[in-house]
């Protein structure tokens, strides 16, 4: 890991609440930033990439809610959630894309000499994402790839930890698919610190080039959903169907909530005296 003497206090990171999920408000480069600066504190931790399906799994579900609320940041990995956060009044608020993260911090992490594992997915798919990462940032330090079985839980437990304790990373990028990932995190990050743990989905596959990923013209619309919907129909329309509707009731409810709290004109005055 790196030894860099760094101070293990960071400052406050803006934030603005989605559906009671405290998420980071700020651009790609600050939260770029704002990771590698965790990093170098040594504090370990988790972080959640927060998209819709996410948001709206941790309504339903206590476990993952809890494993959301205790990581160390949660970013808006949707242009959804980001675009709700602007309309609460963050105005600051960008999507956070995981593969764009993920990208960026390793290519800062360069210059601090930053170890990387990257845990999860299939082999093949490791295979090709070393392969293609090492290829377009010369000098990034990965230092061990593994995907164990997904339904064999000692070695998804016990016989991973050990291993990436061994190869000493400062970060570990886990690809399980939400909310998987966000589960085994809240679990086992405290095993595997200071290495800071991050949940990046399906940024295995898109920088592995494995599955294509939407547009730039896409991305900037806010349309990357619709692009990965038409591209995997069968695995997400059900997902989408429900998720994405849920959250458009959930929009319309907090906005006709704060528009009614915002115009409701106050009540008579009390008598005199009466105020404390």
């Amino acid at each position: 890991m790196s030894t860099a003497l760094e101070p293990a206090v960071e400052p406050p990171a803006a934030s603005a609440d989605v559906f009671g999920v405290r998420c980071y408000a700020g651009t790609l480069d600050s939260a770029v930033g704002c990771v590698v600066d965790r990093v170098m504190s040594h504090l370990g931790g988790y972080a959640v990439l927060c998209n819709v399906h996410v948001l709206m799994t941790a309504q339903e579900q206590l476990d993952v809610h809890a494993a959301v609320d205790d990581a160390w940041q949660v970013f808006p990995d949707g242009a959804p959630v980001a675009w709700m956060q602007r309309r609460l009044g963050a105005a600051t608020a960008e999507r956070v894309g995981g593969p764009d993260l993920m990208l960026g911090v390793l290519d800062q992490g360069r210059n601090r000499q930053l170890r990387h594992v990257f845990l999860g997915s299939t082999d093949a798919t490791l295979e090709c994402l070393t392969e293609r990462i090492q290829e377009q940032l010369r000098g990034v330090e990965i230092v061990g790839t593994l995907a164990p079985p997904f339904d064999d839980e000692r070695q998804w437990s016990d016989e991973a930890i050990a291993q990436v304790r061994a190869w000493q990373p400062d970060i570990i990028w886990l690809a399980l698919g939400a909310p998987k990932q966000e589960i085994w995190m809240q679990k086992h990050a405290a095993a595997v610190a200071p290495a800071l743990v991050i949940g990046v989905g399906a940024a295995f596959d898109f920088h592995a080039e494995t599955k294509s990923r939407a547009p730039r013209w896409m991305q900037r619309a806010g349309l990357e959903w619709l692009f990965r919907l038409a591209s995997e129909p069968r695995r997400l329309a059900g997902r989408y169907a429900s998720t994405n509707s849920k959250f458009l009731i959930g929009v319309v409810a907090e906005l006709v909530t704060r528009r009614a709290t915002v115009t409701t004109p106050p009540g008579p005055p009390g008598p005199p005296g009466s105020s404390s």
